[in-house]
């Protein structure tokens, strides 16, 4: 070992824990990382930027764009309303409409917007049919869009696996080069999730360990909020008269979630932040505040017999809601986003790991996988199907106001698949094109374009491939490689590769796919070369393993999408994820030699 190769596994090693144990956020560790490569000469100044300027790096931004115009011309919003047509209101046959749907679109969308744009309609189907829960439904559409993934090229760690491919003079992938292997793979993740699959699935719904039922207009008792709603007297002389709800800073400065006002015999559910407080109200609110607190502001505890136990109306609903895939929100708390003052919603509850917070909630900072429970106007709610940052658990039905634009989404997004395919344009080209013609033809604005990028990725991306570049000039991947090769080669090149698909699954439970498959790829194409095997079929154990994120909520964005929305504990996906993952593991050391020829 020379000490070049020693420090590129130093460099390796630092990375992998900084991103297994989430101690820097995963692109600024791969700037970091650029900047040591480049100060230490481990690769020249032409190639530590060139990951910026990759085809690999740019089919996966025009990727981002292409689903952004999917989503926004509605074409994607029809496939969901289709699921109950298809379902028919049948477990196994919505879990396997459900998988069809979500994979299929994972084969041209990004993984996680594939489960994203899915996901309210999937609860709208169960809101449709009350025998169907969440539960039983959305670690299927996690999963297959995760198996769509291993079909296609359009997949972030298949594209960086063929642009190493690339690096190292070899051909690249194909669009359908993973389809021989992938499609078996996906086709029994599929018939596995709707047999055995489906009797491991939790029973139960969220919040409750007995799992009642989530229908919408049953969101309160499955929450236990009724029970917790609480009532105070405004006395003459109070303090919080003549002060609006926000004025009064009835959450900023009480922790309370105002849920109700009584005045004169007649109860205002969600009243607008603006309301202005009387002397006499009674103010309906969940929380917490002891009697010498409220006799301080001038309040009495009491109860109000007009309010009927209650939370919704004609005009006001509950609803949930979760962080989207690219929100910038995760990490902050509700008082420092201004959350009752911008969207005029109050947040009631949050469920987080099969425990309901309903207190303190101003203070609580957001996780990805938490789901919000919002009380509001349904004008006000309606307003959130259209921000960035949270995507709302109920089907936006709303019409389809561009069908023809949708149909110039669908043509383009088409053409980036075939054309490839056909050989008539690299797969950068194609997809490069289709994005910037969507853009031309106002499917997507140059604006929405670029919010719709998720810079942390592509930066992550580019400060990762130079990486994967100092493995291959310092002999570091060849080193791995005559590593590995020492220990399985003996039992020749389909244990090499099972050892490398096995490698790549367990790492991607602990970090991101990306990471994984620029480290390992390099290895994977030089042990390859060690044992004659043929070094595209061996980086295919790499990219495929990447997809096979199903042990873990943490080990992919769409686990952790769907984690609140279907009640799930760390448990159950382990133990849906284990037998999965070891039958799609049988299947594709089939696969790969019959396809590959690697024995």
């Amino acid at each position: 070992m020379t000490l070049s190769i020693a420090f590129v596994l130093g460099l390796i090693l630092v990375f992998s824990l900084l991103l297994i144990f989430d101690k820097l956020r995963p692109d600024v560790a791969a700037m970091l990382l650029l900047v040591i490569l480049g100060l230490t000469g481990l690769v020249s100044a032409q190639e530590l930027f060139s990951g910026f300027s990759r085809s690999a790096v740019m089919t996966i931004l025009a990727l981002f764009i292409i689903t952004r115009g999917l989503e926004r011309t509605g074409a994607t919003r029809y496939l969901g309303r289709e699921l109950g047509r298809f379902s028919a209101g049948r477990e196994t046959r919505a879990i396997v409409v459900v998988m069809i749907a979500a994979s299929a679109l994972s084969l041209v969308m990004n993984t996680i917007a594939a489960a994203a744009v899915l996901l309210p309609g999937v609860i709208g189907l169960t809101y449709q049919h009350e025998h169907l829960r969440p539960s039983k439904l959305l670690m299927p559409l996690s999963f297959a869009a995760l198996l769509g993934g291993m079909a296609t090229l359009y997949t972030t760690a298949n594209i960086l696996v063929s642009g190493v491919l690339t690096e190292q003079g070899l051909r690249p992938y194909a669009v359908f080069d993973f389809l021989p292997v992938g499609l078996p793979m996906a086709l029994t993740g599929i018939v596995f999730m709707a047999t055995l699959g489906q009797r491991w699935l939790p029973e139960a719904g969220i919040g409750s360990q007995a799992g009642p039922r989530r229908v919408r207009v049953n969101l309160s008792e499955t929450y236990g909020l009724v029970a917790t709603v609480q009532a105070v007297y405004v006395k003459p002389g109070s303090s919080m008269a003549g002060l609006s709800l926000a004025e009064g800073g009835w959450g900023q400065h009480l922790g309370l979630n105002v849920v109700g006002l009584s005045r004169g015999g007649k109860v205002t559910l969600a009243p607008p932040h603006n309301e202005e407080v009387l002397e006499g109200d009674v103010i309906l609110f969940t929380g917490n505040i002891d009697e010498s607190e409220a006799k301080h502001y001038g309040l009495i505890l009491t109860e109000d017999p007009t309010w009927k136990g209650q939370l919704v109306s004609d005009a006001v609903g509950l609803v949930e809601v979760v962080l989207a895939p690219r929100s910038r929100l995760a990490g902050s708390t509700l008082s420092e986003i201004s959350f009752r003052d911008k969207y005029d919603l109050s947040i009631l509850a949050i469920w987080r790991e099969g425990h309901i917070i309903r207190e303190g909630l101003a203070d609580v900072p957001l996780h990805f996988g938490d789901t919000l429970l919002l009380q509001g106007r349904r004008s006000k709610i309606n307003l959130l199907h259209r921000e960035a940052d949270f995507l709302v658990l109920e089907e936006d039905t709303s019409p389809i106001e561009t069908p023809v634009k949708a149909a110039i989404a669908i043509f383009l997004t088409t053409a980036a698949v075939v054309l490839p395919a056909l050989n008539v344009l690299p797969i950068a080209e194609a997809a490069f094109a289709a994005a910037s013609l969507m853009v031309v033809s106002n499917c997507v604005s140059m604006d929405d374009a670029y919010s719709a990028i998720e810079w942390k990725v592509v930066f992550l991306i580019a400060g990762m491939l130079p990486l994967g570049t100092a493995m291959t000039n310092t002999g570091t991947a060849v080193f791995l490689g005559r590593g590995l090769v020492t220990i399985l080669g003996g039992l020749g090149p389909l244990a090499v590769a099972g050892g490398l698909f096995t490698l790549t699954t367990l790492l991607t439970q602990v970090m991101s796919g990306q990471a994984t498959a620029v480290i390992l790829a390099p290895i994977a194409i030089a042990a390859a070369q060690q044992v004659g095997a043929d070094p595209r079929g061996m980086a295919l154990a790499v990219a495929l393993g990447c997809s096979m994120a199903f042990l873990t909520p943490f080990g992919h964005a769409t686990n952790l999408l769907v984690m609140g929305p279907g009640g799930y504990t760390i448990k159950d996906y382990a133990r849906v994820g284990l037998p999965l993952t070891l039958v799609l593991a049988v299947v594709f050391l089939v696969a790969l030699p019959l396809v590959w020829g690697i024995y």
